[in-house]
């Protein structure tokens, strides 16, 4: 099992968190997203490493910009 963790700018509610929850919760081998809006922290957890690339191109899907 791997986790990342990044920082994503824009996620202002709930609604924000879902829609990158979402986005990520559609990646290949992920199994689990937390994202927390009121710090713009996200936690990915999946079978093997997901390519950052990929987080970055799922979150700006979203309407949001990975930080870190």
């Amino acid at each position: 099992m791997s986790t990342s963790i990044i920082t994503v700018a824009g996620m202002t509610c709930g609604g924000c968190a879902s829609k990158v929850r979402t986005e990520l919760g559609a990646l290949d081998g992920v199994s689990r997203v937390d994202a927390d809006p009121a710090t713009g922290r996200v936690t990915v957890e999946s079978s093997q490493e997901v390519d950052p690339d990929a987080v970055k191109n799922a979150v700006e899907t979203a309407g949001y910009r990975v930080v870190t």
